[in-house]
C-alpha cells in the first residue's frame, strides 16, 4: 500500500491532464478527504477525493508553507 502524499494549503500541482481551460496548475485551498483545488489559468474550483487527486498529480510545482507548530526533524517519542 502507498504512502499518503503530505498535501499542504497553498501547494500549487501540476496534473496529468489538462483542465478544459488548458492550464496544468492548481492551488490546494481545502483539506479532508476530499481536497479542493482552484486551476491557476481560469480561477475555476474543483472538488477532488484524495485518491483521485493522488493518481492524478504529476509532481508539485510550489509547497505550501508547512503547518505552524510542525518540524519535520521533530521526533515522537515512544
Amino acid at each position: 500500500m502507498a504512502a499518503i502524499i503530505d498535501f499542504r494549503i497553498d501547494d500549487v500541482v501540476r496534473l496529468r491532464k489538462p483542465h478544459p481551460c488548458g492550464g496544468y496548475d492548481w492551488t490546494v485551498y481545502r483539506l479532508g478527504a476530499d481536497i479542493g483545488l482552484q486551476c491557476r489559468t481560469c480561477g475555476h474550483y474543483v472538488m477532488l477525493p484524495r485518491a483521485t487527486l493522488e493518481r492524478r498529480l504529476k509532481r508539485f510545482v510550489e509547497r505550501g508553507p508547512a503547518p505552524e507548530g510542525h518540524d519535520s526533524r521533530e521526533q515522537v517519542a515512544d
